[in-house]
């Protein structure tokens, strides 16, 4: 069967939903070689990757997965990495900034494939126990406002994939299904990716899969964040529609300013730089903080205007109300694993 498969792409031939379900049950199965994982998944990103092959494969993964149930209306701050900036970890820093303003955040993610820190390294640097059961972050979400789940154990059929995709090195389907495989069921999401050829195809597949309400972003520098050194681009997904803008850091008060004062080498670094943001230290690294808990917050609904987002985030730090969802946090994952 995934040979049928691997053949139809080669021919730049689409797969259909159906097919896409089917060849990733063979992969998280173990039923596809390494061999033959690798061919599908490459000549599945030389032909170009459509909608109905990313929602198809994600489907799988979500049914697959473990699940945490909430009854919170959830947002989910992550993004497909791989923009090779080592900038500290922004997306991290805006969920807690968002939960500090009163967002439940269910936050999934992974050790960095291709960064210096990915959101599980980064966290653990700054305390957290990322090794919780379901129904253990169920309850950090109801308490904190915030839960992380650790993609490597929330998706065990992944470990098939895992080896090949470390061997291969590139950017495969796998890097866009993460964001799409919320564990919590998010219903509204901000995702930001790397590659603007997969803006709109993120974007329409999360339609697709029923999200609510959905921020594809992408830093026109290349950033996997809304950027502070240049515009980023925006594909809104509201209604199961989608519509593509720019915004800009002046558009909200913010100046410009060069990657390189956002940069962090290791997961302590990024860490000592998101407390000082949520210290209230005025600098870039606040800046941009700011934009993506923005749009966090327009995402999740709590205003329709993106400026009226910032000034809740900004709120949030100032008020000490972000750091108290952050320490509040690190202390209920660490006495809860021991319950």
């Amino acid at each position: 069967m995934i040979v049928n498969l691997i053949e139809k792409l080669v021919q730049k031939q689409d797969l259909t939903f159906d097919e896409s379900k089917s060849a990733m049950t063979l992969i998280m199965e173990g039923e596809a070689t390494p061999s033959q994982f690798g061919s599908l998944i490459t000549a599945l990103r030389m032909k170009g990757e459509t909608v109905d092959e990313v929602s198809g494969m994600a489907s799988v993964m979500r049914s697959m997965s473990l699940h945490v149930q909430t009854d919170n209306a959830l947002i989910d701050t992550c993004g497909t990495g791989g923009d090779g900036f080592g900038t500290f970890n922004i997306s991290t820093a805006a969920a807690f900034v968002a939960a500090g303003a009163g967002q439940k955040i269910a936050k999934h993610g992974n050790r960095a494939m291709s960064s210096k820190s990915g959101s599980a390294d980064v966290l653990e640097a700054l305390g957290v126990n990322i090794q919780l059961l379901p129904d253990q972050i169920s309850k950090c979400i109801e308490k904190t406002g915030f839960g992380f789940m650790f993609a490597q154990s929330f998706h065990p059929s992944m470990k098939y994939a895992a080896g090949p995709r470390r061997e291969m090195g590139i950017r495969t389907v796998f890097n866009l299904l993460g964001p799409l495989t919320n564990p919590a069921g998010a219903a509204r999401q901000i995702i930001g990716v790397s590659d603007p050829t997969v803006g709109a195809l993120m974007a329409e597949t999360l339609g697709r899969l029923g999200s609510e309400r959905a921020l594809v972003v992408h830093g026109d520098d290349g950033l996997d964040e809304i950027t502070i050194s240049t515009s980023s681009t925006v594909w809104d997904l509201e209604a199961g529609h989608v519509k593509t803008y720019q915004i800009k850091p002046q558009d909200f008060g913010f100046s410009i300013s060069p990657l390189e004062h956002i940069k962090a080498d290791n997961a302590v670094e990024s860490a000592a730089l998101i407390r000082t943001v949520l210290d209230g230290v005025r600098s870039p690294a606040r800046d941009v903080v700011l934009l993506n808990a923005g749009a966090s917050l327009f995402v999740a609904g709590m205003s329709d205007k993106f400026d009226e987002c910032i000034s809740i985030g900004a709120d949030a730090i100032d008020s000490g109300k972000a750091m108290k969802s952050l320490d509040d946090y690190i202390k209920l994952s660490n006495s809860i694993a021991t319950e």
